[in-house]
């Protein structure tokens, strides 16, 4: 059973019965918060001519699709019974920690022609409060996202199938084709063995003995042949002097005899 809500909030969410909302074409959720997450829809600034804004769930469940988020909560009010906004109009998206608390996602709301909210509020403040964790991945999968869209559009735009007047219109970007997934991480592709995945110490140890025994196999073809002893042709064979050179006796005793002089008159 489907049925569209029309209420202050009306963000033409379709619900189910069965699935909690009907998908867009081409859309699939990436992330979905734990069920006691809060939203709050607020204006920071009051317009003379326009009423406050302040519409809040205190529980509920928050999901990230490649296309928009969608918060449906707990205990739907006459006021939000639903709510989901595209990503591109989300700004300024960022998280806050406080040292007391759970962490509160924060972002700059351009409401949708239509959507429920007056037209007056060009721009309405989002909070989410994620009671039981969860702020920091949500953000973290919503820039990926948002980026991928954003580079989806320039090159849809630069191929003539957008329309920079359009703002944040996907029209002419085949959301099928947008790769969303975390890119893998960069690996040097000069990596040593001991690098590879599933290449252990003990592996590389093996790969050295099998180098070592391939050098130094016992075939006597492996061996490198060692120079030749035998004089070429027509080369005399060298043969070293067999007696000390002449003058070598005299030479020595003079110099063990000027030493000795030496010593001698150091001793004085």
């Amino acid at each position: 059973m489907l049925r569209r809500l029309r209420e202050l909030t009306n963000s033409w969410v379709m619900l189910s019965e069965t699935e909690g909302f009907v998908r867009l074409p081409g859309e699939r959720i990436l992330y979905t918060s734990p069920p006691r997450t809060t939203l709050s829809l607020q204006t920071s600034n009051t317009y003379p001519a326009a009423l406050p804004l302040s519409i809040s769930s205190s529980a509920g469940c928050a999901y990230l699709t490649n296309q928009r988020i969608v918060y449906l909560p707990a205990s739907p009010t006459p006021e939000l019974q639903s709510f989901s906004a595209p990503i591109l109009n989300l700004h300024d998206t960022h998280v806050s920690a406080p040292f007391f608390g759970p962490n509160v996602w924060t972002a700059a709301l351009q409401p949708v022609t239509g959507g429920g909210i007056p037209p007056t509020h060009p721009i309405v403040e989002l909070k989410m409060v994620f009671k039981e964790g969860g702020a920091f991945d949500f953000h973290q999968h919503f820039e990926r996202v948002k980026e991928r869209l954003l580079q989806a559009m320039d090159v849809a735009r630069e191929a003539g199938h957008g329309d920079a007047s359009t703002g944040a219109n996907l029209a002419g970007v085949n959301l099928a084709t947008v790769h969303l997934e975390q890119l893998p991480a960069y690996e040097e592709a000069n990596r040593s063995p001991t690098s590879q995945p599933g290449v252990t110490p003990a592996h590389y140890q093996s790969f050295a003995r099998q180098d070592h025994q391939a050098g130094t196999g016992s075939d006597d073809s492996r061996k490198s042949p060692l120079p030749s002893e035998e004089p070429a042709a027509g080369e005399e064979r060298f043969e070293p002097p067999m007696e000390p050179p002449p003058g070598y006796e005299e030479a020595q005793a003079q110099g063990v005899g000027d030493e000795l002089e030496r010593l001698l008159r150091g001793s004085r």
